[in-house]
């Protein structure tokens, strides 16, 4: 290694232990999750319980009518890491021609005509069906608590809330009558509840208990079909019929029917890996955006250590000059390869010679150009390059409720007349969520959870959550590898990481945060195999990310040139990035990055636990 670990001050220590560990984005979830292990539960059984906790006190975040990512290996198969796919598909009917005639040229970031097919709690029961042991009243009993007696509410939740206060008052009254009862906004620390998806867990528990089935795998089966096919599903078809506001400022109706609910499944997926440093790093496929971070490192694999030092000036500007080049790729290539019949080309987009011709564009200057490579037989998709969303445009589209759509990451650009090249105000507005465990017998898992925001859509009152808006990340345009197409799996952001060494699983990483949810875990991977940092000294080391490409959400802008840093970095690391032609926006000293990770040692069994402290909500626990 030729750079080390600063000596500096870390927020928390790395928690170290030998019997199990939890990392998530919430307080409540990482102590539900532990106890879990506690009780003689796997990671399997932990992450399911947490992430039904998070769909709880995180609704701002994600909720069950959202989508989810996980990657995984078991302690018999240690060698194996599979990919949990919880992303559903766009209902049949949504096509581009019937968005066209509803006068839209995107895809909205609010509203039924957002949603994708449901898929987090099929998949999170999946899990449990097929590598958990305990039965899913134990699981569940968590979430029901805290759904039925109460959570004390985050402040974050309260600043949501209030931020869409006028849409739901004026347009969104189901929603206005979960989150602000008798037109009252909660406090921050209040206790509150969401009855009604207490009596849809009670109704799911009371389906699985009934059925016809002694084991412990049926019951969870029975959970599933009443999901998809009984009262759940017919609520969501139901209520999605009747118009309502989306983020266009026009009023639509959903498109889903009992068909696109009953026939999606969760799946398991093989991984696809790369090596980088002699460490393979596991992702989704091309259908989410985690092979870009796949490509960045077999383009950074051909530079010395010195050169991926992300507390220095030259190793901010490779990082960022990689990053554009993979996500320029993914943008030009990367979709849901199986509808139709055609193919991502991810093992050339992976390869070292790939990768080499990739490396020599990078120079001394920051790029300001949106740069796919080419690859035989390919054709590059180039997306609309937006600059910024007009005012008139903004005012067509509904600007009242742009509090609403997107992923809640970074805040959208700012822009003034009297500074009409305004850059991001890398304000955080919220994120997404994220869970880790590892168990003392080797299990591993990472997950990203999201969609179903209580800013997503109207609250569907019989089962007290609203559907996501995945289907914002496709796009209008026939042809494109993203565009929306019945029945295929919109492009997700949702990208968990595992680590695996000498074949072992040797850490499970994540972070919320959209686009920048690879950039952020690329700084984390740089410095602990590179740099040699601990866990959290790499998660509280400065952060960084750019924002040269199309955003991935409503107005899907892009900053040419963009990079968002936190002051930390130093002021000479950022005269020199703005020297050399990245144009810096500052977003103070600790905004962003949410990641936590788990590790484990194989040889020793010593496992390792780390959480952002970013926000004062992300926590880690174990022993």
């Amino acid at each position: 290694m030729t750079y080390t670990p600063p000596n500096v001050f870390t927020t928390r220590p790395t928690l170290q232990g030998t019997f199990g560990m939890t990392a998530s984005t919430h307080w409540l979830a990482t102590a539900c999750s532990q106890a879990v292990l506690e009780r003689g539960g796997n990671a399997f059984d932990a992450a399911v319980a947490g992430a039904f906790v998070l769909h709880i006190v995180e609704p701002h975040l994600n909720g069950p009518g959202g989508d989810m990512t996980g990657v995984f290996v078991t302690a018999s198969e240690p060698d194996v890491p599979r990919v949990l796919m919880g992303q559903g598909p766009a209902p049949q009917a949504a096509t581009i021609d019937h968005y066209r005639s509803e006068g839209l040229d995107l895809v909205p970031g609010s509203g039924a005509l957002a949603a994708a097919v449901p898929g987090a709690v099929d998949a999170w029961l999946v899990l449990l069906r097929d590598f958990g042991t305990w039965e899913l009243p134990e699981v569940l009993a968590f979430a029901l608590g805290y759904a039925r007696d109460g959570h004390p509410i985050l402040g974050r939740v309260v600043a949501t809330i209030s931020s869409v206060a006028a849409l739901f008052a004026e347009h969104w009254p189901t929603s206005a009558a979960q989150w602000m009862p008798n037109g009252h906004l909660p406090a921050a620390g209040d206790l509150v509840t969401n009855e009604a998806w207490a009596r849809s867990l009670e109704r799911l528990l009371a389906a699985s208990a009934t059925a016809a089935v002694a084991t412990r795998e049926g019951h969870i089966d029975a959970a599933r079909r009443e999901w998809r096919d009984g009262f759940v599903a017919r609520a969501i078809v139901d209520f999605g019929q009747t118009p309502h506001r989306h983020s266009s400022g026009t009023d639509h109706a959903g498109v889903m029917t009992l068909a696109d609910l009953s026939g999606f499944e969760a799946s398991i997926e093989d991984a696809t890996t790369v090596v980088f440093r002699g460490h393979t790093i596991a992702k989704t496929g091309a259908w989410g955006q985690g092979p870009a971070l796949l490509q960045t490192l077999t383009i950074l694999e051909g530079f010395s250590d010195a050169e991926l030092d992300p507390s220095t000036a030259l190793g901010v500007h490779t990082i960022l000059e990689a990053q554009k080049l993979a996500i320029a790729d993914r943008e030009a290539y990367y979709g849901d390869a199986g509808v139709p019949l055609d193919t991502v080309p991810l093992g050339y987009l992976l390869s070292a010679d790939y990768a080499a011709t990739r490396r020599a564009l990078i120079t001394e200057a920051a790029s300001h150009e949106f740069r796919p490579g080419v690859v035989p037989g390919h054709t590059p998709y180039y997306p609309v390059l937006r600059t910024e969303y007009t005012t008139e445009a903004l005012t067509k589209q509904g600007a009242e409720a742009s509090a609403a759509v997107g992923e809640p990451t970074v805040a959208a650009p700012a822009r003034t007349e009297a500074e009409p090249e305004a850059l991001s105000t890398g304000e955080m507005r919220g994120d997404t969520c994220h869970i880790d465990v590892v168990d003392r017998w080797g299990n591993m898992v990472s997950a990203t959870p999201s969609g179903g925001w209580l800013q997503s859509s109207p609250t569907i009152p019989e089962l007290g959550f609203c559907l996501g808006s995945r289907l914002q990340m496709t796009w209008l345009e026939p042809g494109a590898p993203s565009a929306l197409t019945g029945g295929k799996r919109p492009r997700t952001t949702l990208t968990p990481t595992l680590v695996l060494k000498d074949g072992q699983a040797v850490t499970a990483l994540g972070s919320p945060g959209g686009d920048q949810q690879d950039q952020w875990q690329l700084l984390y991977l740089l410095r602990t195999i590179v740099g040699g940092y601990t866990p959290q000294q790499a998660i509280d080391a400065p952060a960084f990310h750019s924002t040269s490409f199309p955003g991935s959400f409503w107005p899907r802008t892009w900053e040419p040139g963009g990079a968002v840093v936190e002051d930390r970095l130093g002021e000479t690391v950022i005269a020199e990035l703005e020297v050399r032609g990245h144009r810096v926006t500052r977003a103070g000293d600790w905004a962003l990055g949410r990641i936590s990770a788990v590790t484990r040692d194989p040889q020793s069994g010593l496992l390792q636990a780390a959480a952002n402290a970013r926000g004062a909500q992300g926590y880690a626990a174990g022993r």
